[in-house]
């Protein structure tokens, strides 16, 4: 009997554990949900947006060579029309510096304007560039770069009319490319199985092996320089402050939900927001150290593919078929 009465302890003592390990599976859910849901009229895909020197005028471009304009600092969005033929392009990336801004897309084409949009211009680009532009940035007066999704790096200093090679050799297919601010790249193979980085002044990708067995989904750079790593099945990494190619242990802010996380972005150098499939929206207000949900959200029937930070207080999380989430300040912080 007694040798009964011990077992069923020990029996109930795991049962206890388990049922605390189960719990911590959960994220809270988050306080308030500082996000609005804006349905843009269209099937399209969005893929990007950026905004003029003015905060309240932007584009928002995807699919089907749709583009969209606000006025009103993303409240309401009104879509506009370019005559580009016949050809079913597919915008992926858009950038201004004051009313200077820069379109590309797929298959190759881009747009650039100088008067915030008012006009565009289509900007012929050598057949011979290493795959087709996906990424722009504006540099500043008559100033871009330019990334192609095999890894190609142009800047351009004269409106487009020139574009000089960053590195010598493209580094093969990518799933995504991201962009620090002191000009890094960080790149993700297409079947996620490595990644590369590229630092300025180098003159070829430096190729790394994916620190885990799970293949990678998407990376970027912290507020302070570090790396980040979204990976299959939910998880969240970071490199260390000393060494990029040594990572911290590996975090699954919703364990108990296995929904691929497409996106991260970081709103201040402590507060963290991850966006992935089935309205999947995760915050954490500590630098990552514990994880917060916005279920409010969860009946949005989108996947949410990209997270813009503008500034800390304009944000936006695109989503499939037209659905945009637009940033609102908390009235404690506002």
């Amino acid at each position: 009997m007694r040798y009964l009465m011990k077992t069923l302890k020990q029996i109930l003592i795991l049962l206890a554990v388990a049922l605390i390990c189960v719990s911590c599976k959960f994220p809270s859910s988050i306080s308030y949900n500082p996000w609005a849901v804006i349905s843009l009229p269209t099937e399209a895909t969005m893929q990007d947006l950026g905004f003029t020197g003015d905060l309240s005028h932007g584009w928002i471009v995807g699919s089907y060579a749709t583009i969209f304009e606000t006025k009103d600092g993303g409240n309401t969005w009104q879509q506009k029309g370019l005559d580009l033929g016949d050809e079913n392009y597919r915008f992926s990336s858009v950038s201004f510096a004051g009313d200077e801004g820069w379109i590309v897309g797929q298959p190759s084409i881009m747009l650039h304007t100088n008067d915030g949009g008012e006009s565009w211009s289509r900007i012929l680009l050598s057949e011979k560039l290493p795959g087709s532009p996906n990424r722009i940035l504006a540099l500043g007066p008559n100033s871009a770069e330019m990334t192609t999704d095999v890894g190609a790096i142009y800047q351009t200093k004269d409106a487009g009319k020139t574009w000089k090679a960053q590195v010598a050799q493209a580094v093969g297919v990518t799933r995504n490319i991201s962009r620090s601010e002191d000009g890094s790249y960080v790149a993700v193979s297409a079947r996620g199985n490595f990644y590369s980085t590229w630092d300025p002044g180098q003159s070829a990708w430096l190729q790394h092996n994916r620190y885990s067995s799970k293949r990678l989904q998407n990376m970027g750079f912290t507020p302070d320089g570090r790396l980040w790593i979204l990976a299959r099945g939910g998880q969240v990494q970071f490199s260390t402050a000393e060494n990029l190619e040594e990572w911290e242990e590996p975090i699954y802010p919703d364990f108990s939900n296995s929904l691929g996380l497409l996106d991260l972005a970081y709103r201040t150098p402590n507060e963290i927001w991850v966006a992935g499939g089935s309205g999947n929206l995760l915050c954490s207000f500590d630098g990552g150290e514990t994880w917060q949900k916005d279920r409010d959200l969860r009946d949005v029937p989108s996947n949410f593919y990209k997270i813009v930070f503008v500034t800390p207080e304009q944000g936006f999380v695109i989503g499939q078929k037209g659905i945009l989430l637009k940033y609102e300040l908390p009235s404690q912080e506002a």
